[in-house]
């Protein structure tokens, strides 16, 4: 009896053992064969370790109804090698990240960004890091609610393009821009070795195709994720209570949350999450050269109406408005305090009272300077300095 006990009790103490020896152990993944990974590594910086790419939203958000998109690791991988690539041009001289930085959001600091042969683009690059993610942001409340089932948001300034592989599309064929066929590149890539390794990875097969270029960009830019700021901190705390006082911000930060609900919300969203508009005409022009969502409507309704962008990390992503005329947050206050111009577009949010006239917010230097101080807390340094979204060429 006792030996059974015995027994019994070294069998207990040899699997907790074993237990506490699994728990301290480091897993890693091997993601290419020794074969594959030379083929990578003799262009690429990427670890043979899995890098994970999952998004992951804090509760505040998921209150909302926003949900979390399914990332494919090696899809995204692709993504972010075929965003930091050159070859995506026609003449091999600019990529995605030329207009997207990550130092600033993965937005440009030009008010017009450079195309492939030097020609200039004709909006401003939007900030692809404004976003809370792209598929939580615009699809997460699905009309719960929330924001209007009718208002989903799209891309570019104008909207014209309805999902990210899309806009990939435009972007890679357009004249100024890349100036690439997508057919014409699916057959440069399939020469490279190392993207025989990363189609393979993805798709199952070395064949690349157009389609599978726009899918992994896509995936990719779906794994971009801005939570990490001290707004969302604050919120947090406060269990989504976005009109009470947050207890990490300053008495002016504060007060500037106070002002951003009471004037700019209405459009914007508070929570910095679900937009309540997605196009407006805000008064930058009494005539508009370029004409916006009217020049892809035809419908003289939507002249100078152009994309409500959301507003995170926005402290990192001037110049501001669709043609880059602002250069700082200073400017952009001021223009909605005293300069909005009244257009017969003009919306209903930016009119005075009379409805004929703009609005004036007649906001003092005090009020002003509170106001920027808010939107400096939507700054997101995980999202700028993470190294799974960094370039990966060597």
């Amino acid at each position: 009896m006792k030996t059974r006990t015995l027994l019994a009790l070294l069998l207990m103490l040899s699997m907790s053992l074993v237990s506490c020896v699994k728990d301290t152990v480091d897993v890693h993944y091997t993601t290419y064969s020794d074969e594959e990974y030379q083929a990578i590594s003799a262009v690429l910086g990427l670890p043979n370790d899995r890098v994970d790419y999952d998004v992951e939203l804090p509760q505040h958000m998921l209150d909302l109804g926003m949900v979390p998109p399914k990332i494919n690791n090696a899809k995204a991988t692709l993504g972010r090698v075929l965003f930091y690539d050159n070859k995506l041009s026609r003449n091999e001289k600019i990529n995605c990240a030329s207009c997207h930085h990550q130092e600033l959001a993965f937005a440009d600091n030009k008010a017009f960004s450079e195309g492939f042969d030097g020609e200039l683009t004709l909006r401003n690059s939007l900030a692809l890091g404004s976003v809370a993610n792209f598929k939580s942001s615009y699809e997460g409340s699905n009309g719960g609610g929330i924001a209007p089932p009718t208002q989903r948001q799209f891309f570019f300034w104008d909207e014209r393009a309805h999902t990210i592989a899309e806009q990939s599309t435009m972007t890679i064929q357009d004249d100024i821009e890349m100036g690439m066929d997508l057919n014409e590149l699916a057959g440069r890539l399939a020469q490279e070795p190392h993207y025989k390794v990363l189609f393979n990875k993805a798709y199952n097969t070395e064949a690349v195709q157009p389609e599978m270029i726009t899918d992994a960009l896509q995936e990719f830019i779906n794994a971009i994720v801005s939570t990490q700021t001290r707004f969302d901190d604050g919120l947090a705390a406060r269990k989504g209570d976005v009109g009470s006082t947050f207890s990490n911000f300053t008495q002016q930060e504060n007060q500037g949350k106070a002002l951003f609900i009471q004037h700019c919300s209405s459009c914007h969203g508070a929570n910095m999450s679900i937009s309540q508009e997605t196009v407006a005409n805000n008064g930058l022009d009494q005539d508009y050269t370029d004409l916006g969502v009217g020049k892809v409507t035809g419908n003289p309704t939507d002249v100078g109406k152009f994309k409500v962008p959301f507003l995170r990390n926005i402290a990192l992503t001037a110049p501001y408005m669709h043609d880059g005329r602002f250069a700082t947050l200073e400017e952009v206050v001021e223009h909605y305090n005293s300069g909005v111009k009244m257009h017969e577009n003009l919306d209903h949010r930016l009119r005075a009272p009379d409805g004929n006239s703009p609005r004036r917010l007649n906001l003092s230097n005090t009020e002003k300077a509170a106001l920027v101080a808010f939107l400096e807390t939507l700054t997101d340094q995980e999202l700028v300095t993470a190294s799974r979204f960094e370039d990966p060429f060597k």
